[in-house]
């Protein structure tokens, strides 16, 4: 009985010995003839490793932050920033992310955000100098291709920092990078204007067609977009392009409505315009 117990333990352990032999990664990787999807998975591995090794120890300075990468992020958002929304410029997206990738991974992300927001914050000011400069009649179209161009430039730059936006701002300063570059146009822009615009654009609405339709919807939207607490310095402007604008009509004031209208077509009449029969039944009511 003894002797039996000894032969199967004997057996057990020369059976844990070979299935440790056939499970052992060393050999997996070196017997390329029985497996050898298994030695390039190891060889896919340890090439991942040694990349992920050589990033993290390729450390990226302040100086060199400041010589080599940032200049070539500034370069490309100025590109963005001032090219015409129907221009095409060779700008490798790619590259863009990547400087950016890397900048966030070496702990850079605040130096990262805050030389963005000095430069489209300088590049603003010197639009609202334009702006300051631009003759009445041309101000109204002017300050639509302004805030056109800007919305496009948008639509580039927050895609390729958007790695900032996940890992910093979102997580650090709780914002958003489209918020804030948009807040950078109102404060520097928009607001510096919006007493001079606005009176243009009501003088515009009352002339039809001095001002194209189009370009007027854009910068009544654009304004109500930027700061909606603008609406009560011409609600009556914003209301023609911004639908629901006011609020919504109470029974107690029947009256007054009934009033407004009453009076309206009496400016009407006075002006020309003739009601015609009323004494006759339109067509639809005739039986």
């Amino acid at each position: 009985m003894d002797e039996m117990e000894e032969e199967d333990f004997e057996s057990l352990d020369d059976h844990n010995h070979n299935s440790r032999a056939v499970c052992s990664p060393a050999q997996v990787c070196v017997d390329s003839d029985s497996d050898s999807s298994s030695s390039d998975a190891c060889e896919s591995d340890a090439l991942l490793l040694s990349s992920a090794s050589r990033f993290l120890m390729n450390g990226m300075s302040a100086e060199e932050y400041r010589t080599v990468y940032w200049p070539k992020l500034e370069s490309a958002v100025d590109q963005l920033l001032t090219q015409s929304p129907l221009e095409h410029i060779s700008i490798s997206y790619e590259q863009i992310y990547s400087h950016v990738y890397k900048c966030v991974c070496q702990q850079h992300s605040e130096l990262l955000y805050n030389d963005l927001m000095w430069k489209i914050r300088c590049h603003l000011e010197r639009v609202s100098s334009m702006l300051q400069a631009s003759p009445a009649e041309c101000f109204i179209e002017n300050f639509n291709v302004a805030l056109t161009q800007y919305i496009a430039a948008l639509h580039c730059i927050v895609p390729v920092f958007i790695y900032m936006n996940k890992f910093y701002i979102e997580t650090k300063l709780n914002r958003d990078l489209r918020d804030d570059l948009m807040k950078l146009f109102s404060d520097h822009v928009a607001e510096k204007h919006v007493h001079t615009l606005l009176p243009l654009l009501q003088n515009a609405h009352s002339m039809p067609f001095q001002v194209k339709p189009s370009t007027m919807a854009s910068v009544v939207k654009g304004l109500y977009s930027l700061r909606p607490d603008w609406v009560p310095l011409a609600p009556a402007l914003f209301s023609r392009f911004i639908p629901q604008i006011h609020p919504p009509a109470l029974e107690s004031q029947l009256p007054f409505y009934a009033a407004q209208d009453k009076k309206l077509q009496l400016e009407l009449s006075q002006n020309g315009f003739c009601r015609g029969d009323q004494s006759r039944k339109r067509a639809s009511e005739e039986s």
